[in-house]
């Protein structure tokens, strides 16, 4: 099933394919609300292609779009601008049954590359962030969860795209 979804000004593609692997992309205002928005229909589509709520593909991956979603808002933020969150499915090469799912999240400032710095200042932790602090903590998250991340230009505009994925090993059949 291949659609468009036009709803309150955000464009919104959907495609699955019927062995259900999949591709979901949509624009989000550059808002607390907007991320925490592309967190939620995140968890909701990986549900609709089979990954449930309380599963391990769901929660991880839903954690990987949320920090980046965070991220861009946070540090992506280019006033009047939306960033955009793309979803993918596909066969992980190499291992028979296996998933890869890629999150992409796109914004408008392309001088502010992330960055995980493992430097350890006054009050640093044990994993190189400040004990107490509250924030700091999102690409570590991203970086223990995904099988690789990176930063890459936006093609066709200003800004950048940072992406991770998320391997599923197979689940043995019985």
């Amino acid at each position: 099933m291949n659609s468009t979804v036009r709803s309150s000004g955000a464009f919104s593609e959907i495609g699955e394919t019927p062995a259900g692997i999949g591709e979901f992309a949509m624009r989000y205002t550059s808002t607390p609300r907007g991320a925490r928005l592309a967190r939620r229909l995140t968890s909701h589509r990986l549900d609709e292609w089979g990954h449930p709520y309380d599963g391990e593909i769901n929660v991880s991956v839903t954690a990987i779009a949320g920090e980046l979603a965070a991220n861009a808002v946070r540090h992506g933020h280019v006033p009047g601008r939306d960033f955009a969150l793309r979803l993918t499915v596909s066969a992980a090469a190499g291992e028979t049954g296996a998933l890869r799912f890629r999150v992409e999240v796109s914004d408008t400032r392309s001088e502010r590359l992330p960055t995980v710095t493992s430097g350890g200042g006054a009050g640093a932790g044990a994993d190189g962030c400040g004990g107490l602090a509250e924030r700091g903590r999102g690409l570590l998250i991203v970086g223990c969860l995904a099988a690789g991340w990176g930063v890459v230009p936006q093609p066709g505009g200003p800004g950048k795209t940072v992406w991770a994925e998320y391997v599923a090993a197979a689940v043995p059949v019985r």
